[in-house]
């Protein structure tokens, strides 16, 4: 196949399956592009608008041109071509939610860790959602400085409620509450931010792409299962690890179980790495 009608915005791999969607969205969430430098995102983002037009320069290779794109999703926002902060990138999410996950799990257990650590995690999930949101819908510095201290209030008034009412509760209850704070936080920090798609409803286009108009129906229901896919793509991590805990601790399986009760940061890692992605369900982070 000729480079020059070679389709960069074509599917590397069948979006229609499971696995396709698997190896695309583990393909641009790939955290070791996290960490190149600007010029080289802005040579491949030079390189995908080159072949978009037409023009792939001499002894540019087919599987040059893949990498090319997988820095460009992983970077640059889809409906602007801006470059994105890093913090808010796909590409940085595995090892910043690892990072946040298990500081939430490990320091649960006094109202300062609490407060702490729920502010540190809203504030970088709603610079995500604001890195990721929907550019056709734009939202002024006061919808942002408004969804953000709405979703940080409600979780830290859960965190900090659940936390002193289950004092007495069994141990277990009481790691569940971070995964509860987050969940509430998401069910208003999410819709909060991408308000403007709820009120003027969002762009929809044919299988050609060509727009046909705005839909808020399409908004509400895109919105709520970005909602409900982030609380499950928590929860792996903040239900079932302190589950494994407790079992590890009571059998006292020393070696392992000291390995990751003192590192939970570690074991949310692992958690994260292989159900991170609420994506290969079919829902993109965008829209």
């Amino acid at each position: 196949m000729a480079l020059s009608s070679f389709d960069i915005d074509a599917p590397r791999w069948d979006q229609s399956t499971f696995m396709g969607r698997l190896k695309h969205f583990f393909n641009i969430t790939d955290c070791r592009t996290a960490v190149l430098p600007d010029s080289r995102l802005d040579e491949a983002k030079a390189l995908v608008e080159s072949c978009r037009a037409g023009s792939v320069p001499p002894g540019t290779t087919e599987e040059q041109l893949h990498y090319a794109k997988k820095l460009y999703d992983s970077a640059f926002h889809p409906d602007t071509g801006d470059r994105m902060n890093i913090i808010g990138r796909m590409s940085f999410q595995v090892p910043g939610g690892m990072a946040i996950t298990g500081c939430m799990l490990q320091f649960y257990r006094t109202v300062p860790a609490v407060v702490f650590w729920q502010w540190v995690n809203q504030s970088f999930n709603a610079l995500v959602n604001y890195t990721n949101r929907n550019a056709a819908s734009p939202i002024t510095p006061k919808q942002i400085g408004v969804a953000y201290i709405t979703a940080t209030s409600t979780a830290l008034a859960t965190a900090v409620g659940l936390n002193l009412y289950t004092k007495k509760a069994p141990p277990l209850v009481a790691r569940w509450v971070p995964f509860a704070a987050v969940a509430s936080a998401n069910c208003v920090n999410i819709p909060m931010m991408r308000q403007q798609e709820i009120l003027n409803g969002i762009a929809v286009t044919d299988e050609n792409g060509n727009k046909l108009g705005h839909s808020k129906k399409a908004a509400v229901k895109g919105i709520t299962q970005v909602v409900i896919s982030r609380i499950t793509m928590a929860a792996p991590g903040m239900i079932i690890l302190p589950i494994i805990m407790q079992r590890l601790e009571k059998y006292k399986v020393s070696s392992f179980a000291s390995l990751f009760s003192t590192n939970k940061p570690v074991m949310a890692g692992c958690c994260k790495m292989h159900l991170y992605r609420y994506n290969i369900a079919g829902i993109s982070p965008q829209k």
